[in-house]
């Protein structure tokens, strides 16, 4: 059967007062964004659609000074009552984020896993999703770790708030979450061909971003299902392998020639439709990231299949070539591709010369199962406890966890990397480290604003978490973070002690870094020899 092709002022139409949309899209890329700038269009024309749950597992929208993007459409008072999402940008999304801080749209910062794997649900129409994902952080229902406040307070505020759509449980003596499965009006999805019957192909796209997941969802609760699509083709062209959204499912589709693939320029390489055998990989510079990435680094195994986190994480790659291991590891990013090497600027997510991609509902079940061997992630907070804050209440504004949660759940080995101070820190590298001047921002107060990682329930689990610093490694322990290792240069007293909030517990023998870390050029560096033991894998 025919599937109904229309512009996107008559898909915006599609969508109702009241309605509940979920919509796909990771910052530019899979984002229906000739839909969301048509439905920002009509609010302001009439006013509809009004009071809408607005569901993104991943934020859409990128800074333009031109014009708004993704979330930005949706800033209009009235528009967006329930916002259920992973992750905000106040600097691509301003308005829209403000109206969240200001109260006007009620939010609820969901882990990205969990949130996927929720939709999956809500398509099965079961009771819900039962999961241990959060607990211990700041998505835990009326637990200790969830904090209160005014919306936008330091708090943790609107951030922390997962009330309204979970609910604390106990199984068979097991603390978990539960999330009731709810009705899906209106999916907004994009892909990159369609043919007559509506089915999908996403053969140009380097993520799927749950594409399937989301039309399934919105199909078996009676809802409506409007793709986008670059190009139409005749219903039978499409190879079944190359279908990913069936027309089945399909209610509607929107034709976007101009639909882009990234905030990068069009890459092949990024979709395996062409391989490039020299990926571009900028150097990094000698200074304090490349430094810690350099002692993260020497805790990697040869093999290892290793998730990057977005910042210090994706220039891991750069620096594994120069040192002569990139192809000793194997590189995951949670929006679903694996293998190749992870793009380090704007398209965050896609990958180089992917091996394969995959629907992200089912990398988040081999994440949170603890299929990673090993994850590098950054912290803007970390407390005596261990407990980790990735963003979150932290500097007055909104950033939510995206799949940190998911994530660090049950990966072996999770290195969380950052300087030990932000804000003008400067320091000297010569064979040690000296600083110059410290830095204005302190990140270790005696309890977080926000907790993305549990220390006590990782140490419990047996994961080995390190905080990963210019001057200094801690280990997250079940008595709490412990200073395991200091830089050449550093006095503990001098350098470290007084920028931490709370007493500081150390080992009786602190090792120190190895001095050739500071080396300009390439130094030496070699990973564990012997693929990571199984035995390592961290139980319940």
């Amino acid at each position: 059967m025919a599937v109904r092709v229309i512009d996107a002022a008559a898909a915006a139409e599609m969508v109702g007062d009241g309605a509940t949309v979920i919509v796909g899209g990771v910052v530019s890329m899979v984002t229906p964004e000739i839909v969301l700038r048509a439905l920002g269009q009509r609010f302001e024309q009439q006013g509809h659609p009004r009071a809408l749950t607005l569901i993104c597992p991943n934020r859409t929208g990128w800074i333009d000074a031109d014009s708004p993007h993704g979330f930005e459409h949706f800033a209009h008072a009235g528009m967006v009552s329930h916002l259920i999402t992973s992750t905000f940008s106040a600097q691509a999304s301003p308005r829209f984020t403000q109206l969240v801080m200001d109260g006007s749209i009620d939010a609820s910062v969901v882990p990205m896993g969990v949130l996927f794997k929720w939709l999956r649900e809500c398509t099965a129409r079961s009771p819900g999703l039962l999961t241990e994902v959060g607990m211990g952080t700041y998505f835990e229902p009326d637990g200790h770790a969830q904090q209160s406040g005014p919306a936008g307070s330091s708090a943790g505020g609107v951030v922390a708030r997962s009330g309204r759509v979970a609910k604390r449980v106990c199984v068979d003596g097991i603390d978990c979450i539960f999330m009731p499965s709810i009705p899906i009006d209106v999916a907004l999805i994009r892909g990159s061909i369609a043919d007559t019957d509506g089915n999908i192909s996403l053969d140009d796209e380097p993520v799927n971003g749950g594409a399937l997941q989301m039309a399934m969802a919105a199909r078996n609760s009676g809802g409506r299902v409007i793709a986008v699509v670059k190009a139409l083709t005749a219903a039978g062209s499409l190879h079944p392998r190359r279908v990913q959204v069936p027309g089945m499912v399909v209610d509607a589709v929107v034709v976007d020639p101009g639909a882009r693939q990234s905030l990068d320029a069009h890459e092949p390489a990024f979709t395996g439709e062409l391989r490039r055998p020299h990926v571009p990989l900028p150097a990094m510079e000698m200074g304090l990231p490349k430094l810690i990435l350099r002692r993260a680094a020497m805790e990697l195994h040869r093999g290892d299949l290793v998730n990057l986190g977005y910042g210090m994480g994706t220039q891991l790659p750069a620096l594994a070539r120069e040192e002569g291991f990139l192809d000793a590891l194997r590189f995951s990013v949670e929006h679903g591709a694996i293998g190749g090497i992870p793009c380090m600027k704007g398209a965050f997510g896609a990958h180089y010369n992917p091996s394969s991609i995959i629907d992200p509902t089912d990398l988040f079940d081999f994440y949170q199962g603890g299929g990673l061997d090993a994850t590098i992630l950054g912290f803007a907070q970390v407390d005596a406890a261990g407990n980790v804050n990735v963003g979150g209440a932290y500097t007055g504004s909104l950033r939510g966890p995206g799949g940190f949660v998911d994530i660090a759940h049950r990966t072996p080995l999770v290195l969380i990397c950052g300087t030990l101070t932000s804000g003008g820190l400067e320091a000297r590298l010569d064979g040690g480290v000296q600083i110059v001047r410290e830095g204005r921002h302190r990140k270790f107060p005696r309890a977080t604003a926000h907790v993305d990682l549990c220390g006590a329930r990782a140490a419990a689990r047996g994961q080995r978490v390190l905080v990963v610093t210019e001057r200094c490694v801690f280990e997250v322990r079940a008595e709490g973070l412990t200073l395991i290792e200091i830089a050449p240069g550093i006095d503990v007293a001098r350098d470290i002690a007084p920028c931490l909030d709370f007493e500081l517990r150390t080992v009786p023998e602190p090792a120190v870094m190895p001095a050739a870390m500071y080396g300009r050029g390439p130094v030496g560096l070699l990973l564990q020899s012997t693929p990571r033991a199984r035995r390592e894998r961290t139980g319940s």
